[in-house]
């Protein structure tokens, strides 16, 4: 079964010699942010030894990579990386501007939730959809499932799905309305993998200094999920800014669709730094040992870059049962590889 969104231990990191280009040192032991030079809305999912980044390209692509054997911070240099899908002709109502693919094991498949829009780009007819595997092999051949909405029906981006306590949950960011300039967030049950039952509620509307900077923006939510609670990490501010950065949500209790059993963190979970901008839109996963915990999530290439982005790595640890991020590490810091890790 994949891992993504299970449960959770504990890891700890320390410091090691400076690489100065980058990656991996000759060594082996240490690597140096970003573990992709070009990238965006990374998502990573584990599925028993390796690791699998879904990502789309500006030509309407979506593929996927395949790390090679327990090794997470060179997954495109060392791996192997294939094209799943190819938008389909104009008059498709998905042909433009596809956006954070999101990679998802489910029973016996694999399931791809991602954002498009219609040939014309328009980006007010953004929506949700899924590609559903053939087989079992993720790096495999799939099929168009079909839009994924709710009964609203309204704009749609950055949907994520995650299971807790036997039920199947769907969140994304949408419009309040039908006109840009405000991105809240969305939860609706999930019938099965492409089916959300009734009016998505809403979860979370940016109403923080911190949530408002460039625009009024929640989006990227991605799950982090316990015995016990949903920790709903999400993006906040202008994608494009510099302030660009993660707030979360705790959720408890029997009934995620109440949003009176969600609790916001008043301030950033994990925010810009003197030299790390714009950090945002995370996946988290384990490392090879399962020892400790690690979040993946993109930065501005430099100060002001805006979607010239990179992709980073680093583990997060956990206090009173609460993950703690911390702040991006520096560019200029080797970090210890991911216990376990097989040098590739």
């Amino acid at each position: 079964m994949a891992v993504g969104v299970l449960a959770w231990a504990m890891g700890l990191a320390g410091c090691g010699p400076a690489d100065p280009t980058g990656g991996t040192t000759t060594d082996g032991t240490t690597f140096r942010n970003p573990i992709e030079q070009t990238g965006q809305d990374p998502w990573v999912v584990q599925d028993g030894d390796f690791y699998y980044l879904s990502q789309s390209r500006t030509d309407g692509t979506i593929w996927v990579t395949r790390s090679a054997a327990r090794n997470l911070t060179r997954m495109t240099h060392a791996g192997t990386t294939v094209q799943v899908w190819s938008r389909p002709l104009a008059g498709a109502p998905n042909c433009a501007n596809v956006w954070a693919p999101e990679l998802h094991h489910i029973g016996d498949r694999w399931v791809i939730y991602y954002a498009a829009t219609t040939c014309s780009g328009d980006n007010a007819l953004h929506r949700m959809f899924a590609l559903a595997s053939d087989t079992s092999d993720p790096m495999g051949t799939y099929h168009e499932a079909g839009q994924v909405t709710d009964s609203a029906n309204r704009w749609a981006i950055d949907g994520t799905r995650f299971e807790f306590r036997g039920q199947a949950y769907f969140v994304w960011s949408g419009w309040p309305g039908t006109r840009n300039g405000r991105q809240n967030l969305y939860i609706a049950k999930m019938a099965d993998p492409f089916t959300l039952v009734g009016e998505g509620v809403r979860l979370s509307e940016p109403t923080y200094d911190w949530e408002r900077r460039g625009m009024p923006i929640n989006e990227g939510p991605e799950a982090i999920v316990t015995g016990d609670a949903v920790f709903l990490v999400y993006s906040a501010s202008g994608s494009w800014t510099n302030d660009y950065c993660l707030g979360m949500l705790t959720g408890r209790g029997p009934d995620l669709l109440d949003p009176a059993a969600w609790t916001k963190t008043p301030e950033p979970v994990f925010a810009k730094t003197k030299d790390v901008f714009g950090p945002g839109h995370a996946s988290f996963v384990r490392s090879p040992d399962g020892t400790q915990d690690w979040i993946v999530y993109h930065s501005a290439r430099f100060s002001g870059a805006g979607w010239d982005r990179i992709v980073n790595a680093q583990p997060f640890s956990w206090a009173d049962g609460v993950p703690v991020f911390g702040s991006p590490i520096s560019p200029t810091t080797a970090q210890p590889i991911p216990s376990g890790q097989v040098p590739a």
